[in-house]
């Protein structure tokens, strides 16, 4: 069984979906933690650290052979947590980041959260290093965009972070550093590759746990 730590409710049907079009058959545990990226904006990821160990803890106490946590704000935080629960434990963005850093030199990463551009920007950085590759990275606010998503307007918050990634010029690849993003992947017209994080993700999630 896979654990999913979600900070939102709208990465439910998105994850078993995915599950049901590629690992049909594969038990997921859904578990939704919405202070977590409350409390991270304000204080910092480090301010959820012990209760993002608390949560993966749970989740292998009811049987979790591997937790996929697909908030970037804290994904550091999690995968920290791997040491004390014994199982894998995944960030749903680090795949992306790898496949961003293969793509070429000039990275382009788009967040609808200022908190997520931090940690996103760092994973970048930390694969181009493991991967002996010179990175420029650099990121773009979608001005707007998570009030639509608060608001519930899923529709209105995917069209602006397209607009935003049409927008973007001199990249070799832009990068949805928000899993809520994906969906504005089909929507956009660059000729630019765009990436997102949850099909990646999850199925690096599937291998490590040996599910």
């Amino acid at each position: 069984m896979l654990a999913l730590l979600h900070t939102s409710p709208v990465h439910v049907p998105v994850f078993d979906g995915l599950r049901d079009e590629d690992h049909p058959g594969l038990r997921l545990r859904h578990v939704v933690v919405e202070e977590l990226l409350e409390r991270a904006r304000v204080d910092g990821p480090a301010a959820v650290a012990d209760a993002v160990r608390a949560r993966v803890g749970d989740a292998v106490d009811a049987g979790a052979q591997a937790v996929l946590c697909t908030c970037s704000t804290v994904g550091q935080v999690a995968e920290a947590a791997a040491v004390e629960a014994g199982v894998p434990v995944l960030r749903v963005d680090r795949p992306m980041a790898r496949a961003a850093v293969a793509a070429g030199p000039r990275v382009v990463v788009l967040a609808a959260l200022e908190s997520t551009l931090g940690p996103t920007l760092a994973l970048i950085e930390e694969e181009a290093g493991q991967a002996r590759r010179s990175v420029e990275a650099r990121t773009v606010l979608v001005e707007g965009a998570w009030q639509h998503f608060e608001a519930g307007d899923g529709a209105a918050y995917v069209r602006r972070v397209a607009h935003a990634a049409d927008e973007v010029t001199g990249a070799d690849v832009i990068v949805l550093a928000q899993a809520s993003m994906a969906p504005a992947k089909r929507l956009t017209t660059t000729p630019v590759p765009v990436l997102s994080s949850p099909r990646l993700g999850l199925a690096a999630a599937v291998t490590a746990g040996g599910l």
